[in-house]
């Protein structure tokens, strides 16, 4: 509740589509409003893709970016002990999908007023295009998280209140449907959410942009089945890129924070506002950036009297022994990525290096060049960079592997993702893993405590489907 008080202090007029009765209390139930569920499930969503927050999302640990100093159950894959996967349950079934859900069914449910009458249609499927666009991309999470996940029945937990679980590849196959639906959908020439006021807060209701951003989750969608089913793949690969997907930063999908709590960024909750100590720089990147001389390391990470040193995977240590994480972590209003130019120039590289392998090389280039500028480096230091590490055609796996899990460093997750496709970088899992992962780095997350309490029978079918419900089990995707 208090989020949700917050969010609305910002400022927000809740006016998307519905006339309001001033003898009504507008935040209450019976007179919710689809302006302000969508910007509940926007903060939401960003929230939980960019916390740190060791009960939500450890993904900047598994990718060996980060260490912890003392607590270091989660460095070393114990999920469990706080229930991280109930929280993520929670954070994107609960917080986000629902809240869509709702401002759905208010937009369909809406009959406009006479003058709002002859653009209603048009403004209606906007509408509808964009809060479906934000399901579709945390569902992809979603499954890309679990494998097998509740998607028909998880819409509606009243008819459904023990969903069954769908499997995870028809899932994709669908999501790839409705994002062509959406942007079949959008029209430029009708408005949608026209405002930040009216609680859409990516783009601020620009279809273009919000065109721009559903062609790239397109091709995200398209790269996560590339080993799995690479003709619908490749189809709708290069579909999303010939329609137009992110060239520039100033397309990314991202959130706006403010510099007062609780709308600052989670990193700064979590690192800044916290008063607590709790992670040091990570060895694993560490080392590979200082070898090679890498120009983001400065804004990465702090240094220790002029060297950059991180602390061995699944070890504690001294916070002021080792390099910290960078002021970008410590500062309140640094946005909240959602999708970025960096992210898709990589999916564009790896698109080219599977399909169109002529174009390959430039793909990379302008990909690891759109890193180095997103962290304030120069064209300058992007051509020496990448003269010393030039794209290797005949291992482009390794080429574009490594590099992007360099250039994901605070998007743990999408990281990951590279990780399990491309198998690079080579990681270690520290030897005190053995005990919650069987001593390897682990490829998903284990379906939540509740669900095998609550939801036991659906949950043993999906656990069986999948292979089992253990961190090693590999995703439908995940081939190699």
């Amino acid at each position: 509740m208090k989020k949700i008080i917050a969010i609305l202090a910002v400022g927000l007029s809740m006016t998307a589509c519905v006339s309001e009765d001033t003898n009504l209390d507008p935040n209450s139930a019976y007179t919710t409003v689809p302006g302000s569920l969508i910007n509940y499930a926007e903060k939401e969503l960003s929230d939980y893709v960019n916390t740190p927050s060791v009960n939500e999302n450890n993904f900047r640990l598994t990718m060996q970016y980060w260490q912890e100093t003392t607590y270091v159950n989660e460095s070393n894959y114990d999920f469990t002990n706080r229930n991280v996967s109930n929280q993520i349950f929670s954070d994107n079934y609960t917080n986000v999908i629902n809240n869509l859900v709702k401002a759905k069914s208010i937009i369909n449910a809406y009959s406009p007023t006479a003058t709002e009458a002859a653009n209603w249609q048009k403004n209606k499927k906007n509408q509808l295009a964009i809060i479906d666009i934000l399901q579709v991309y945390t569902y992809q999470m979603l499954v890309d998280t679990f494998g097998n996940i509740p998607y028909t029945q998880s819409s509606d937990i009243l008819a459904f209140p023990l969903p069954a679980y769908d499997d995870a590849a028809t899932i994709y196959a669908d999501l790839i449907t409705r994002i062509n639906a959406d942007i079949a959908n959008l029209d430029d020439t009708a408005s949608g959410f026209g405002s930040f006021d009216d609680g859409e807060n990516y783009y601020n209701g620009n279809t273009a942009q919000w065109r721009k951003m559903a062609n790239s989750l397109k091709l995200k969608l398209a790269i996560g089945i590339a080993d799995s089913n690479p003709s619908l793949a490749q189809a709708t690969a290069t579909s999303a890129i010939a329609a137009g997907v992110m060239t520039s930063a100033a397309d990314n999908c991202q959130l706006a924070y403010f510099p007062d709590s609780p709308n600052y960024n989670p990193l700064y909750e979590n690192l800044a506002a916290s008063g607590r100590n709790d992670y040091i720089a990570g060895k694993t990147l560490v080392d590979y950036m200082n070898t090679k001389n890498d120009p983001r390391i400065s804004k990465y990470y702090t240094d220790v009297n002029g060297a950059y040193i991180g602390q061995t995977i699944g070890e504690g240590g001294e916070f002021g022994d080792f390099s910290n994480i960078g002021e970008f972590a410590y500062t309140a209003t640094t946005p909240g990525i959602i999708l970025n130019y960096t992210e898709v120039a990589f999916y564009v590289a790896e698109a080219n290096a599977r399909w169109n392998t002529a174009a390959a090389a430039t793909a990379y280039n302008t990909a690891v060049t759109a890193s180095i500028l997103e962290w304030g480096g120069t064209s300058t230091e992007a051509a020496t960079y990448l003269a010393a590490n030039p794209y290797d055609a005949v291992n482009w796996k390794k080429s574009i592997g490594e590099q992007a899990w360099v250039a994901m460093f605070n998007q743990g997750m999408t990281s990951w993702n590279f990780w399990r496709r491309l198998d690079f970088p080579v990681l270690t899992a520290p030897a005190t893993a053995i005990i919650n992962a069987g001593g390897k780095v682990p490829v998903r997350m284990a379906y939540p405590v509740k669900e095998q309490q609550v939801n036991n029978s659906n949950w043993k079918a999906a656990s069986t489907a999948i292979g089992g419900d253990l961190l090693t089990t590999k995703l439908f995707w995940d081939k190699f």
